[in-house]
C-alpha cells in the first residue's frame, strides 16, 4: 500500500475495461484519480463501451477507498474540452504526476483495403491522436510544476507485430511506441518518463465479441468463450488464453512509481510471452 501515495493520476477511457481497472489499482495504492470516458456509442464499434454509469462505479470505488476522484465525460478526440477538463481537474487536485493515457477502441475486422474510412478514422482518432492529446494536455503543466513524473501510453502487441485483418488498430498501436519514444526523450530532461505498455488478448468486452472471436475462430459460426480460448492459448507461450485487466494495470502501477524511476522509453509487453515466439 501507499506506493502512489499524494500523488494523482490522470487516467482516460476509466468507465469500463482496463481503464476501470487501473483507476482502481491506482487508488489502491494512493493516487487521487481524474478521469474521463466518452460515455457513449460510436458506430464503428461493435461491442458495447462504457457508460456514464460505468464511469460512476468507477469512481465510487476510488472513494470508496477513501481517495479524491474528479470524472468527465469527455470524448478524448476533443481537444478544447479535454484541455479545460484536464487544468481544472489538475487545479483542484494539486498537479497531475501519473498519466495513463489509456482510452482505445477496435472497429470489426476487415481486408486493409476494404476498410471503411469512417473505421480507419475512428481508430487512428482515437488509439493515436487520442493518447497524443491526453499527453499533451498534461505536460505543460507537469514540466511547469517541475516534480517529474510518469506517462504511460497504452499500445498492445499489436504495436511491435501485426495479425490479418486489423490494419487500423495495428497502424495505431504502432504509431503509440514511435510517440512514446519521442515523448521520452523530449522529457527526459524535465525527469518525465514516458513508457508504454503492450497488453496481449485482455478479457474486456473489446476482445470478449463475437468479431474478434471470429477473427479467431474462422469457420465457427458463433464461437463459444472456450474455443476462443483454445485458439487464443495457443499463440500464448505461458498456460493461458488471455490476461486480466489487472495484469495490465499491475505493470502500470510499476511503471508509475519510484521502483521504474530510472525506466524509460519502454515498450512493455503484458502478453504471457506471445511477442517472442
Amino acid at each position: 500500500m501507499g506506493r502512489l501515495a499524494n500523488k494523482v493520476a490522470l487516467i482516460s477511457g476509466i468507465a469500463t475495461g482496463q481503464g476501470q481497472s487501473h483507476a482502481i489499482r491506482l487508488a489502491q495504492e494512493g493516487a487521487d484519480i481524474l478521469g474521463f470516458d466518452i460515455c457513449k456509442q460510436l458506430d464503428s464499434v461493435p461491442y458495447q463501451m462504457g457508460t456514464i454509469e460505468g464511469m460512476e462505479g468507477t469512481a465510487k470505488a476510488v472513494e470508496n477507498l477513501d481517495r479524491r476522484c474528479i470524472t468527465g465525460q469527455i470524448d478524448v478526440r476533443d481537444e478544447a474540452a479535454l484541455q479545460k477538463f484536464v487544468a481544472e481537474g489538475s487545479a483542484e487536485l494539486g498537479g497531475i504526476d501519473i498519466v495513463v493515457a489509456n482510452a482505445g477502441i477496435s472497429t470489426d475486422v476487415s481486408p486493409a483495403h476494404e476498410i471503411p474510412r469512417q473505421w480507419w478514422d475512428d481508430v487512428l482518432d482515437v488509439n493515436l491522436t487520442g493518447v497524443w492529446l491526453t499527453a499533451k494536455a498534461a505536460i505543460p503543466q507537469m514540466i511547469e510544476r517541475g516534480a517529474g513524473g510518469s506517462i504511460i501510453l497504452t499500445s498492445s502487441a499489436r504495436g511491435l507485430s501485426a495479425v490479418e485483418n486489423l490494419a487500423n488498430y495495428t497502424a495505431a498501436k504502432h504509431g503509440v511506441i514511435g510517440l512514446m519514444r519521442s515523448l521520452a526523450l523530449e522529457l527526459a530532461r524535465h525527469s518525465i518518463r514516458v513508457n508504454s505498455v503492450l497488453p496481449t488478448q485482455v478479457d474486456t468486452g473489446m476482445i470478449m465479441n463475437e468479431k474478434i472471436m471470429k477473427l479467431f475462430c474462422p469457420g465457427v459460426e458463433n464461437p463459444t468463450r472456450e474455443q476462443f480460448a483454445e485458439v487464443s492459448g495457443a499463440l500464448i507461450p505461458l498456460p493461458i488464453p488471455w490476461v486480466e485487466p489487472v495484469d495490465v494495470s499491475n505493470a502500470i502501477l510499476w511503471l508509475a512509481s519510484d521502483e521504474a524511476r530510472y525506466i524509460t522509453g519502454v515498450a512493455l509487453p503484458v502478453d504471457g510471452g506471445e511477442l517472442i515466439r
